[in-house]
């Protein structure tokens, strides 16, 4: 057995194919269905316009409040020459926001220019003092760009000082609202139909309505900020990533060509390519220093500036690693370091770079999935720093309100925050939010969920079938990649990677050869026996090399549901296979041996003992098979590690025959004595046989009184009783140890697995829906 690390949870049934009859007009296979249903797609028209996204099915941007006051306020300040500064943000959102801003202001003949406050300085969203240096160098109009709802004071400041402030945001709509001009935000707007749209997102809604046409120019600035900003794929936001991975893929812009290069991007681009490569160097730049130079890359007309900017950015995202390694590993020993019993993880020190803290709480929830808070504190201030993240089913933005009282600033969403607070209140949020968590949360919330879309068999899987799920794309936040699972054995598995610690398995089945790669799932070799059946949950892919394409299979959890058995018979290196720092693993002797390497116990000591032993090693023959019925009748296990150890010169120790003990009882007649010591060295020599043979035949008929012992002479007995052979008990000892041996010993793997399966008659509990619960 192999418990799966996440809760399985199935969303497809047998019923979903009477639903998809609400689909026959729709001209797809029954699998994309089946995915269309389980979004929520249950109509013709709903499953059209998710497979082919137009450009038409987009909101019109008069249903924004406000913005038609916004645009007059921008086109005033054109008309009077007044200046118009663009407050941007320091993330991958913030960046192409502010750029789709800039070149929208300009092409409408605005004189404008961008500011990206400092992470460090000035922290997330408006702040005062640039608000103030924005005023001496004579701005009249201020526009937020990805930030800006949660800026209650400093729009106030501004007002104060004769400035104009536009918000155009969408992060979460707190109690109180800024006293801006104009607030240019869906979930502020009760008439705009979609409320999730990335920052960039509504600059581009804001740019489309002050230009008058729709800008597909900004389409693949737009695409960045959407995917990066891991706003839900669905709606609107999947019409502009669709779009936009076009336009990114053939942009001219030039520093969108020089970053592409250097992320070896060729070809069409996908939602992969900006989440794993686009998206975090651009976050880079504005984690570790200013952020205005992602803006200037993203402007730039120059070739070189360009390149030299992006080779800035990729050293820049070097250096970032390097301290969120170094970061998370400090986070995870202070933790550790702790009683380890938080619901929710608070870690905190001085020195942390405030910038990358976001990943090292993203790294802290995937190591431990609990929600996790990472903070730097300023020795010289006392306040802390820092990003959150969570987990499904504890709102952090929800949870982290309802004692705002504790922070200096905050603001986020449910699953991702940023805040300041002073030292001195940690240890009252790690109280707070622990009783939160304790009553918001069970047990299974802290583990990790899988939605599981399908089931397949290996035999389902090949290039025709991944080219159907590709109509689903793009995938991300609310339109995550199918998972499927499937149950096969692997006909080959083993560990791969410089530290050996992904699994890659490969799976045959009629001819279908399917390989599968689990990353980070390589510490589960020793737990998966050969010739076991396996289930595992997977993404499907394209895996191509040198011009081959076929499906291959990205693992993201295993589990195996019924114990396995380990076979260690023969194996003089056995003991080195063996972790000796395993918990709960028990070493089982059953011939008392004293054994230095490892805590061995007896058959009598783990008996009806209700607890389910991960590891059970059996490290010598038993006495009889009735031991080992008794080990599968009273005792739960996982594993079983049969080792069989014994004296090599029990093995092969065979049953004479009838007519062997006949003759020999015929010789002892004939001659009238048997001298051991002289005659069986020649007897053996002479009939093949081995001395322990001879010796053992002489026992039963000792045992039998059909001989005796006469000054160290065997002779025979005079008129023994008539007995059979089989009535020695010596006979029966050696019949059932031979009997014991060709079941435990000298069987198959195969063999030994079925008859000990047999052995108990307790039944396997029925497989539920929901795995690991």
């Amino acid at each position: 057995m192999l418990e799966s690390q996440s809760n399985w949870i199935f969303t497809y049934n047998e019923s979903n194919n009477e639903n998809l009859e609400e689909l026959a007009d729709v001209n797809v296979s029954p699998v994309v269905k089946q995915l269309l249903l389980q979004r929520g797609i249950n109509t013709t028209e709903k499953a059209n316009h998710f497979l082919n996204p137009q450009l038409d099915q987009l909101h019109d941007t008069t249903g924004f409040s406000d913005i038609d006051k916004a645009v007059n306020r921008v086109k005033k300040a054109i008309d009077e020459g007044e200046s118009i500064l663009v407050y941007g943000d320091y993330d991958a959102d913030g960046v192409t926001s502010t750029t789709v801003m800039v070149e929208a202001l300009r092409e409408s003949g605005a004189m404008c220019d961008y500011y990206i406050p400092n992470r460090f300085k000035e922290g997330y969203g408006p702040n005062e003092d640039a608000f103030r240096e924005a005023h001496q160098q004579g701005f009249q109009l201020i526009i937020t760009v990805d930030n800006g709802i949660a800026g209650v004071n400093e729009v106030t400041v501004a007002n104060e000082l004769g400035i104009d402030v536009i918000i155009t945001d969408h992060h979460e709509v707190q109690e109180k609202l800024p006293e801006a001009f104009a607030i240019i935000h869906p979930k502020f707007s009760e008439q705009y139909p979609f409320k999730e749209l990335a920052g960039v997102g509504v600059a581009f809604k804001f740019a489309e309505h002050l230009l008058g046409y729709f800008p597909k120019q900004f389409l693949d600035l737009v695409v960045i900020g959407t995917i990066a900003d891991l706003v839900p794929l669905k709606e609107e936001n999947r019409i502009l990533v669709h779009y936009g991975l076009q336009a990114l893929s053939r942009s001219e812009r030039k520093g969108l060509k020089a970053l592409k290069k250097l992320c070896q991007i060729e070809g069409n681009v996908t939602e992969e390519d900006i989440g794993f490569r686009i998206g975090p160097r651009l976050n880079a730049v504005g984690r570790l220093q200013d952020a205005n130079m992602a803006v200037d890359l993203l402007l730039t007309d120059d070739p070189q500036e360009a390149e030299d900017f992006a080779n800035y950015v990729q050293q820049l995202n070097t250096e970032r690693q390097n301290i969120v390694s170094s970061i998370t590993k400090d986070a995870i020993e202070l933790f550790e370091q702790s009683k380890n019993d938080h619901n929710v993880i608070i870690v905190a020190k001085e020195g942390w770079n405030q910038g990358v803290l976001g990943i090292v709480a993203s790294k802290l929830v995937q190591t431990y999935y609990r929600p996790a808070i990472v903070l730097t504190i300023d020795p010289e201030t006392k306040q802390a720093k820092g990003s959150a993240r969570s987990i499904d089913g504890f709102d952090m933005f929800k949870n982290c309100m309802e004692h705002k009282n504790l922070f200096t600033h905050f603001g986020g969403h449910a699953q991702a925050a940023g805040m300041t607070l002073p030292e001195e209140n940690i240890l009252d949020l790690q109280q707070e939010l622990d009783t939160c968590a304790e009553k918001q949360l069970t047990e299974e919330d802290y583990r990790p969920q899988l939605q599981i879309s399908s089931k397949l068999n290996i035999v389902d899987i090949d290039m025709k079938l991944l080219e159907m799920l590709d109509q689903l794309a793009p995938f991300g936040m609310g339109n995550p990649k199918p998972l499927f699972h499937v149950e096969a054995t692997p006909t080959d598995i083993r560990q791969i990677g410089a530290t050996k610690n992904h699994l890659k398995m490969k799976f045959v089945d009629s001819g279908v050869q399917i390989d599968s790669i689990g990353f980070g799932l390589g510490d589960k070799l020793p737990l998966i026996a050969k010739q076991t059946p396996i289930e595992v949950i997977g993404e499907l892919q394209v895996n191509e090399w040198n011009g081959i394409r076929k499906p291959q299979m990205m693992l993201k959890d295993i589990a195996v549901n019924s114990w396995q058995l380990f076979d260690f018979r023969g194996s003089r290196s056995w003991k080195q296979k063996v972790d000796i720092s395993q918990p709960n693993q028990i070493f089982l002797s059953f011939q008392g041996i004293d054994n230095q390497d490892f805590p061995i116990v007896d058959i009598d000591s783990i008996l009806n003992s209700e607890k389910t032993i991960d590891n059970l090693y059996l490290i010598d023959l038993p006495n009889s098979l009735e031991e080992i019925r008794k080990i599968f009748k009273n005792v739960n296990f996982k594993r079983l590690f049969v080792c069989f150890s014994t004296d090599e010169n029990n093995y092969f120790r065979s049953l004479p025959t009838r007519d062997e003990f006949k003759w020999l009882y015929q010789q002892l007649l004939n001659r009238k004595y048997f001298d051991y010591k002289v005659d069986a060295p020649k007897l053996a020599k002479f009939k093949g046989w081995k001395l322990e043979k001879i010796k053992f035949m002489f026992q039963v008929f000792h045992e039998l009184h059909f001989v005796t012992r006469e000054e160290g002479l065997i002779v025979p007995t005079n008129q023994p009783s008539k007995k059979d052979l089989t009535e020695a008990q010596v006979y029966q000892e050696r019949k059932q140890w031979i009997e014991l041996e060709e079941v435990l010993i000298y069987s198959s793997y195969t063999q030994l697995k079925t008859w000990l399966s047999e052995q108990t008659d307790v039944e396997e509990p029925e497989e539920e829906m929901v795995y690991g619960l």
